[in-house]
């Protein structure tokens, strides 16, 4: 079935991934970027010279993710044009690298504000639309960073990652009597095929930085044995697929979470305990009920 999909983040990596395989399976997909009049002009125009060669229906759309205006203006001329949103993909976010000490609060706030409440305006923007409809589905991309292993200097982003991560379960729950699904894919460590750690940013603060010197190296020795570690066929493109695996199953059987990791830094093994803690406790508590979608929503 054709569905009405927005992906965040859309301009590179894993988002633009995502959304040009969503639309090649058939459905109707925005790729979200900001400034598609001015920085990011020749990527829109880029995503519609690829949805015209391919005869795919793909289409590049306003949003940054740091404003509820944009979000909010986005929703509608989706919901304007197809009457509903299906699936939205939270995929916006940003690395930042560099001694955790030298990140004073306003940066770390930053990534926060890019890679958490992002999301949140995104949700504010969509899910009435979702809730009216009694049905949707919220596609978040996670980092194995949340519960495997992961090197030194990414403190930031892996507490955002990880706040981001509870935010998606505490929603689970809060949005299945409307029908909404969620599900969480959890990419690995990619050493390629992205412009995510060529992109990372660094903290202002120098001077901490630079206090730093005896660890100097360290990212780059990690670099090496990432690289050593990844098999010749790991492509972020695996992601893309999964999601797009994801979105085409049937409602009420898609999974709460995937991980595709091609170096098994944990995070698989973790995730399966956790996952079934969480399902213990929550019909533990009484609330088995709030753990599935039902494929039949009514209102008490």
């Amino acid at each position: 079935m054709k569905s009405v999909i927005l992906v965040t983040g859309a301009g590179t990596g894993i988002g633009k991934l995502t959304a040009q395989a969503l639309a090649e399976a058939g459905h109707i997909v925005y790729a979200s970027m900001r400034d598609i009049t001015g920085r990011n002009r020749e990527r829109a125009d880029a995503v519609r010279a690829l949805a015209e060669r391919e005869s795919i229906d793909l289409r590049p759309i306003e949003l940054d993710v740091l404003s509820q205006a944009s979000a909010d203006a986005a929703a509608a001329q989706i919901v304007q044009a197809h009457g509903r949103i299906d699936v939205v993909v939270q995929n916006a976010g940003h690395l930042v690298i560099g001694p955790t000490e030298a990140f004073v609060p306003e940066e770390m706030m930053k990534v926060f504000d890019t890679n958490v409440f992002g999301a949140q305006r995104v949700n504010r923007a969509v899910l009435p639309y979702m809730r009216k409809a009694e049905s949707g589905l919220v596609v978040w991309i996670s980092s194995t960073t949340t519960k495997g292993g992961f090197p030194p200097f990414m403190g930031p982003y892996g507490a955002a990652k990880a706040a981001m991560d509870s935010l998606a379960v505490t929603l689970a729950y809060e949005l299945v009597r409307f029908g909404i699904e969620t599900s969480i894919v959890v990419p690995g460590a990619f050493t390629s095929g992205t412009d995510h750690f060529p992109n990372a940013g660094k903290p202002a603060d120098t001077t901490t930085a630079a206090a730093y010197a005896r660890y100097d190296g360290v990212m780059d020795q990690v670099g090496a044995k990432l690289n050593t570690l990844m098999p010749p066929d790991a492509d972020p493109i695996a992601v893309a697929e999964d999601v797009v695996r994801i979105v085409g199953l049937d409602k009420g059987t898609r999974p709460m979470r995937s991980v595709t990791d091609f170096i098994n830094d944990g995070a698989a093994e973790v995730l399966e305990v956790s996952e079934r803690v969480r399902i213990e406790f929550a019909k533990r508590i009484g609330l088995g009920d709030l753990l599935e979608v039902k494929t039949e929503v009514s209102n008490p």
